[in-house]
């Protein structure tokens, strides 16, 4: 039924910009906290915070018929910012070590996990919503 996938497209396009602020906020708050005194990970983590803030606010305001592909660069955008996040847990990432009891590593592994499959999911159903309202001639 159209309403029901409606609601579930409204639910993901919310819960997932939900988890895209947050995945900025903590950025912004670690950077605002002493992470701006790090050389390149510092305007990294700043960088990441405005990203994710016009990424949520795109999530919130595009057309339907635009959806698809914002919840696919967010899906990206969070996925590459999880796997920084890895990198910077294992190998370390600019010279950076990060520990896994840091303060908020984490709830951002849980965000930005869980901001993947939310943010991957809108893009397919979107996707596939528009490829099924598409005129036929």
């Amino acid at each position: 039924m159209a309403t029901e996938g409606a609601a579930a497209r409204l639910v993901l396009r919310l819960v997932g910009a939900g988890l895209t602020a947050a995945m900025a906020a903590i950025h912004l708050r670690l950077w605002a906290e002493g992470y701006q005194d790090l050389a390149t990970i510092g305007p990294l983590f700043l960088l990441n915070g405005v990203v994710g803030i016009l990424l949520a606010l795109a999530l919130l305001i595009t057309p339907v018929r635009g959806l698809g592909p914002v919840a696919a660069v967010t899906a990206l955008f969070t996925a590459g910012t999880l796997g920084a996040l890895f990198l910077s847990l294992t190998a370390g990432l600019f010279g950076f070590n990060e520990y896994i009891d840091a303060e908020l590593v984490r709830p951002t592994l849980y965000v930005e996990a869980a901001g993947v499959v939310v943010l991957t999911t809108l893009a397919v159903t979107a996707f596939s919503h528009r490829h099924r309202n598409r005129p036929r001639h």
